[in-house]
């Protein structure tokens, strides 16, 4: 089945349903192949998905599968990889120069003061500062990338440069 369900997220970044198959008929059947019953019905079938998830039986969602295109700041793909959960692609910048296209806050948070892994608003963060900080430092990368191509250095290398903020 084709989609073209489209969410936005953070500034330029998306996430966009493209294809999937088998979707909740699959995972019911899978569910209850060990009664050999299939569908009950949606109510049925749909609380028996809802326990499932509640209860991190997850093996019959594995009988489903989704395709999404994905935009993201590098650094939120390499948290999603970390917490690896499917098979991916990625635009190469190998292959293809990469994008003058970089993530930006809507505000700049502080580090909380509890909790290493977490942040807190913080008024007293002057938010026009610290974009135009970063603005700099990816106008900076952007430009050293480009004249490194100029100079003939291969993408994959001259790829070095570029921030995780970089969107792919």
């Amino acid at each position: 089945m084709k989609s073209s369900s489209t969410v936005k997220v953070l500034d330029k970044g998306f996430v966009r349903l493209v294809e999937f198959m088998g979707g909740d008929e699959a995972v019911v059947s899978a569910a209850r192949v060990c009664t050999g019953t299939g569908s009950k019905g949606e109510e049925k079938d749909r609380k028996l998905i809802e326990y499932l998830l509640s209860h991190q039986h997850l093996t019959p969602f594995e009988h489903s599968v989704f395709k999404f295109h994905v935009s993201c700041p590098l650094f939120v793909m390499r948290q999603w990889i970390r917490h690896r959960s499917s098979s991916f692609n990625e635009i190469s910048a190998r292959y293809t120069e990469v994008r003058d296209e970089f993530y930006f806050p809507a505000e700049w948070r502080a580090q909380d003061i509890r909790n290493k892994q977490s942040s807190s608003s913080s008024c007293s963060i002057d938010d026009k500062r610290c974009t135009a900080i970063v603005e700099k430092a990816y106008a900076d990368s952007h430009q050293a990338y480009r004249r490194l191509l100029e100079l003939g250095v291969a993408r994959e290398m001259a790829r070095f440069v570029m921030p995780v903020g970089s969107y792919t």
